[in-house]
Order: structure tokens, then sequence, then C-alpha cells
């Protein structure tokens, strides 16, 4: 019984340590102690201790203005998170190539963009390819659109206000009026359709996946315009969520089906 506090009192710290890393990595920018210590409901004292323990292991930074920052550390362990996170999708971006005959695609949101960190190339010689660790914008991509459709309202209206919605095709929903209104498209569709608006010839579909520990996830299948037509698109962004039924559940996500992308 004499250690039971201890271990009590260590799984607190814990728990303290790890509310301070997710409250520097909601993409705010560095924070000073103070701002840090309200946010995460701690004496500034207590805050200010976990910050510099953080420190010394590198999941934190100091700047030169006193204030605070994800570290190196922290870094790595996203990496390592995201290459997990790709090798249990595998199967399902497989099984989604097997359903379209084009290329599957994992993405999560990071900040104002979709990064992919995941893909299952097509078996075709002419097929669509894009690199993992890239980034693309969320307005223009299938990815983003099916992201922003599975968000609470509220949220995704307050992400759209800080994109910068360039217009990288003329087929682009560039204005947030029009973003709106293709974001309810897709909520009503239950998937997102990417008709040549990141990229000339290019057409994709998505859905997203339920948030997995606050990181928003999506797949798609992607592939040339002239094979993957707009009604081909949506007969795959139909099947797609009983595809990777599984998905969220091996991600240890919430119960139930694919939000709708």
């Amino acid at each position: 019984m004499s250690g039971e506090p201890t271990r009590t009192q260590g799984v607190q710290s814990v728990d303290r340590a790890l509310d301070v890393l997710e409250i520097l990595s909601a993409g705010q920018g560095a924070l000073g102690v103070t701002e840090i210590a309200r946010r995460v409901g701690l004496p500034q004292g207590t805050t200010h201790r976990l910050l510099l323990a953080l420190t010394a292991r590198g999941y934190v930074r100091r700047e030169s203005d006193r204030r605070y920052a994800v570290g190196l550390s922290a870094m790595r362990l996203g990496d390592a998170a995201y290459r997990e996170l790709g090798a249990i999708a595998r199967e399902h971006l497989v099984a989604l190539v097997a359903l379209a005959g084009e290329t599957a695609n994992l993405a999560v949101l990071e900040g104002e963009a979709m990064m992919y960190v995941a893909q299952s190339p097509s078996p075709h010689t002419l097929r669509i390819f894009a690199e993992v660790g890239r980034r693309v914008p969320v307005h223009s991509t299938a990815v983003g659109k099916a992201t922003l459709a599975a968000m609470p309202p509220g949220e995704a209206a307050r992400l759209i206000d800080v994109l910068d919605l360039v217009g990288s095709t003329p087929r682009t929903a560039s204005t947030r009026d029009l973003l709106l209104a293709a974001v309810e498209r897709v909520r009503e569709d239950g998937y997102a359709i990417d008709d040549e608006e990141q990229e000339l010839g290019v057409r994709c579909v998505a859905v997203a996946l339920p948030a997995i520990s606050g990181l928003r996830v999506a797949v798609s299948v992607s592939g040339p315009s002239e094979r993957f037509s707009r009604s081909r698109a949506r007969e795959v962004g139909a099947r797609m969520p009983q595809v990777i039924a599984g998905l969220a559940d091996a991600y240890g996500a919430p119960p139930g089906p694919p939000a709708a992308g």
C-alpha cells in the first residue's frame, strides 16, 4: 500500500505532461508559461517544472523570448505515429485499389493543410502518384473537403476562415461561400470529390474517418480523369465506407461507421 500514492502521483504527472504537450501541439505557436498554465489549469510553478523536465528530454524547446514550443523528440514521435498509421491502413488501401483500380491514399490534417502519410499504387502504368509527406491544400482536395465535412460545422468554419483559398485550377472552390456549399454537398453525399480542382487531369474521391485522438484522417482514391470518370468516382465513393469500415477500429477510434466525407 505504501507505493500506491507514489504510483498515483506519477500517473498524474504523466497526465499533466501530456496536457502540456497537447497544448503546445495545437498549432498556435510558442506559448509562455502563464498562458500554458492557464490552459492546462495548473499553477505556474508546477507548469514551469513540467516544462523544464520536457525540455531536458527534448520534447519541448525554449525559445529566446522564454516561450515554449514542441521539441524535436516530440516531432520524431509524430513521424513514428504516422508510419504506424500507414502500416495499419495498408490492407484497407490495397482493398480500395482492388475496388477502384486506382491509387489509394491516406492523409491527415496538419495545421491548415492535408499531408499524405501512406499510399497503395494503382496497377496501371499511367497512375496518379502523391508523394508521402506531401502537403496539399484543404479546400481543393477530396481529402480536405472530406475532412471539413466530418468536423463539427463551427470547427470547419473556423478552419475555412484561415485558409488561403487560392484557385489551383479554374474548377477550385476559391471563395468561402463556394467552399461552404461544397462541404455541405459532401455531407449530403457521404463522400467528397476533387473534380480536377487541385490538378487538371486528376480526379479523386475521399471519405473521412472518425477523429483519432484528435487527429483528422481521410482516405482517397485518385486517378486520371479520362479513365476515372465522374460516374465511376461517385460509384467508388458510395462503396468506400464499407471497404474501410474496420479501419477506424484498427486505429482505436470510437466505434461506428466512418464519418461522411
